[in-house]
């Protein structure tokens, strides 16, 4: 895994360099010249020996860049030399001496001259002043012209040798380009907006404050919106309406994540200062995405060259971080972020609580729990994530981009106990590592036509061996993802009211599992593969306040020969100026999913291990779901309200975390989810003020389970969250409450051969949760060009006790224990940043 980062690296960081040629005073061939010129710029003169015989000329200045080069060399030898790619310039004779040429840009429609509209030929340009007139000089009459202007589409004008010396009037055509409607803006904060379709679009550099956070964490942020929030305070467990984590699609730059999370859930590990925005898509998916039965979360990063170097970098009480935005050229940037745990250099309270938290009740913090020859062990602790993006702008139509992402997880630890007679010492550890890549071209043909394709390489692998002193036993367990795919889609606008897109996916996915027992002697290796296609096409429809989108994706399973077909709808309509109703709906299916074999499946921190379906113990999910929505704002008042049903099939218990009587059964089943989440939020000036309340019914259905029916472990019936932010000149404030319902679980209700008799599945609930979070931050210039940010927030102010699970376990004389997993404890964090 660290050799193919390391490779990956360093083909993302190798740029062209270049040799400057040394002057030289006097006459030369013009051979010698351009083979001079083509080792200072990496480019290649293409001619004809007879066209350049006879041509003695002087260096051209040494400092001057290649377009003023090349009207020098035009000037001085009466050639024409035409770039006819990015590295090749054609020497042709200068049949038609050079010339000026003016015209008048003006708008087709309303004849409006066009002002600030670059021109631009073989080796010189221009742009058009407040009449929409330019003159470019030293022109030849068989030159090409192309002229470019924000918001209207690029005009290609080849010359003609015969042209008179009048300034023409060129013509230019708007290029329509329609945005995604925003209906709802400031959603909860600053840069979280609701768009005609559903779906919530995070900003996330221009997002405001929210409470308990001094920056951004996607994960985090996505669980202040209604609908959507963790049971067990973790990023890398999210349930939308219901569903378990792995039910989640989480896409970064279009390639599906596996791993998520650092500190095994506590933060999430995708650094926010190069992603641009997130897309969050709980219903009515586009039929261009799949996978994810639950809830879509696509993360997208920067893609247009920065004109300028521009960076940061910063420090909190968990790790420190930094990223820049480099132009290496005109057409050419590479972003790049990296951050890494602090835990080796210092470790302060924050990071103690959340290795509290972490490891609590697991085999790191207590690695002999009935052996009391124990003499202890030592841990350490660490992670790191690397992403970069290599983006090329190959033309005012054609744009390339190559992503990357290495994310790391470590934890080790040395155990020390009696073996017999001695005292033995054996390093236990755990590592979680995910490397990704993805290559993207996006070409836009005209104002109507556009076409992308993408290939993408996930790669996740969970690696961990235990070694259990006493009884001279060492575990091994590994577990492996490979997905890899192609995408080619394409859009076509009928017209400024109708959008048509189609498009073709393929996909191979393996998945590896590995567990290897050296006492007794034992080994399990179960490796699968999967390759799928999936077809999709999709109409929609824009005008004067109706939104519709409906679209339909075939997914093929070539192992099972299945069809399935997943139709999708999303539709809004405005009416009575301050109302609007929505309807989504969605089919969706998934064949990756987590199953939890064993309560110490790797060292009792990273339980889960991803699977693929067989169409035997592990069916593919498939989803339904249907949503009614409506909403009403008017002066900054805003009240929404969407009630769902969704029901899920293909379902496992071993996949649902159970730790009563159906912890060791297997069973397939389905769950349905009944809900109504409700959001009101009031803006003034620099405040935003909101509250939600959520209230769903998740019921499980396992026919070979007695009883079939009961509570799902994540029915979490109630949940309220209050919030409010506020701005005053360079301070942000954020403060928040967020409360809910006990989760449901199972106490014991006797013992019998040694074993516990539980009472009926969820029966019993936890105590409720509450917590209390406040967060600020000030931002203040250091000089002309650096910016500072310091900040400071607190987690669970209260410190209140919130108990998020409860298992039971045997002890050694044979009596039930209990087993409580705690939320963070009161948990301060301080930030300091500077960028420039």
């Amino acid at each position: 895994m660290r050799n193919r980062v390391y490779i990956a690296l360093l083909s993302l960081l190798l740029i062209p360099h270049f040799i400057q040629a040394q002057q030289v005073v006097g006459q030369r061939p013009l051979r010698d010249v351009l083979r001079e010129l083509e080792t200072r710029f990496g480019i290649t003169f293409s001619y004809l020996d007879t066209i350049i015989e006879g041509h003695d000329i002087e260096a051209p200045p040494p400092n001057e860049d290649l377009d003023a080069v090349l009207i020098f060399l035009s000037e001085v030898t009466g050639l024409i030399f035409q770039p006819i790619g990015d590295n090749d310039i054609a020497v042709r004779p200068g049949t038609v001496s050079a010339k000026e040429i003016c015209a008048y840009l003006v708008d087709s429609k309303t004849g409006i001259p066009l002002r600030g509209a670059t021109v631009q030929g073989s080796a010189t340009y221009a742009v058009s002043d407040q009449q929409g007139y330019f003159l470019l000089q030293r022109i030849s009459g068989t030159d090409t012209l192309i002229v470019r202007h924000l918001g209207y589409e690029a005009r290609v004008i080849p010359l003609q040798s015969n042209r008179t010396e009048a300034c023409d009037t060129i013509y230019m055509r708007e290029s329509v380009i329609r945005l995604d409607e925003i209906v709802v803006s400031n959603l909860l904060t600053v840069g979280i907006d609701k768009k005609a379709d559903g779906s919530v679009i995070i900003d996330v550099q221009a997002m405001g404050m929210l409470p308990g956070l001094t920056e951004p964490d996607i994960l985090l942020t996505v669980q202040a919106l209604p609908g959507i929030q963790s049971a067990n305070e973790l990023v890398s467990d999210i349930n939308v309406r219901g569903g378990t984590h792995d039910q989640n699609l989480i896409l970064w730059d279009g390639i599906k994540m596996y791993l998520t999370g650092h500190f095994f859930g506590l933060i999430s590990a995708f650094n926010p200062y190069l992603i641009r925005d997130v897309n969050l898509i709980k219903n009515g998916t586009p039929a261009a995405l799949s996978d994810g039965v639950s809830s879509i979360i696509d993360m997208q990063t920067f893609n247009a060259v920065p004109e300028k170097l521009s960076g940061g970098a910063g420090s909190n009480l968990l790790f420190a971080d930094a990223f820049a935005k480099i132009p290496i050229s005109r057409r050419i940037a590479l972003n790049f972020a990296a951050r890494r745990s602090i835990s080796d250099m210092v470790q302060t309270v924050t990071y103690d609580r959340y290795f509290e938290r972490a490891f609590r009740n697991t085999e790191v913090t207590n690695p002999f729990p009935n052996n009391d020859t124990t003499n202890g062990n030592r841990e350490r602790f660490g992670f790191y994530d690397i992403s970069a993006k290599l983006m090329f702008e190959l033309g005012p139509t054609d744009r390339l981009n190559l992503s990357f992402m290495h994310i790391q997880n470590e934890v080790s630890y040395e155990k020390f106990g009696n073996s017999g007679s001695a005292v033995e010492s054996k390093s236990s550890g755990l590592e979680q590592g995910t490397l990704v890549t993805g290559l993207n071209y996006h070409r836009t043909w005209n104002n109507k036509l556009r076409t992308r394709v993408s290939a993408f390489l996930s790669a996740y692998t969970l690696e961990a061996i235990n070694f259990d002193i006493g009884n001279n036993q060492r575990l091994e367990q590994e577990n492996e993802v490979l997905d890899t795919g192609i995408k080619g889609d394409a859009g076509y606008r009928l017209s400024d009211k109708l959008d048509l897109s189609f498009g073709y996916q393929f996909t191979e996915t393996g998945v590896s599992n590995l567990e290897d027992i050296n006492n007794p002697p034992y080994r399990r290796l179960i490796k699968k593969v999967l390759r799928s296609h999936a077809g999709y096409s999709e109409i929609n429809y824009a005008h004067r306040g109706t939104s519709l989108r409906v679209g339909m994706r075939a997914n093929y399973i070539e192992k099972f020969r299945r069809w399935l077909p997943e139709p999708r709808l999303a539709f809004s309509q405005s009416f009575l100026k301050n109302f609007t109703l929505e309807v989504l709906g969605e089919f969706k299916n998934q064949t990756t999913t987590q199953i939890i074999d064993l309560q110490t499946d790797f060292l009792g921190v990273e339980k889960r291990r991803w699977v693929l379906a067989d169409e035997g113990e592990i069916p593919v999910l498939t989803s339904r779901q249907v949503s009614l929505g409506l909403q009403y704002q008017h002066r900054g008042y805003l009240l929404t309200a969407d009630g769902y049903f969704k029901h899920v099939a293909g379902l496992t218990t071993s996949s649902q975390g159970f730790q009563n009587q159906y912890q060791y059964l297997r069973a397939t089943g389905s769950y349905d989810v009944v809900g109504l989440d409700v959001l009101f939020r009031k803006q003034k000036d620099n405040l935003n003020a909101w509250i939600s309340y959520s209230f769903a019914v998740n019921t499980y259905n396992f026919p070979a389970l007695q009883p079939a029916s009961f509570p799902s472990n994540y029915d979490i019936r109630h949940i309220v969250t209050m919030g409010s932010s506020y701005t005053l000149k360079n301070f942000l404030f954020a403060a928040g409450i967020n409360g809910h319902s006990g989760r449901p679980f199972t106490e014991p209700g006797g013992i019998e051969d040694g074993e516990i008799i539980f009472s009926p599945a969820n029966s019993s609930r936890l105590d409720n949760y509450l917590r209390i979070d406040l967060s600020a931050k000030y931002r203040f210039n250091m000089g002309k060009t650096a910016t500072g940010e310091l900040g400071v927030s607190f987690w669970n102010l209260s410190n209140r006790t919130n108990v998020v699970n409860i298992f039971y376990r045997m002890d050694d004389n044979g009596q039930p224990v209990e087993i409580r997993q705690n939320a963070l404890a009161f948990t301060p964090n301080l930030m300091f940043r500077v960028g420039f």
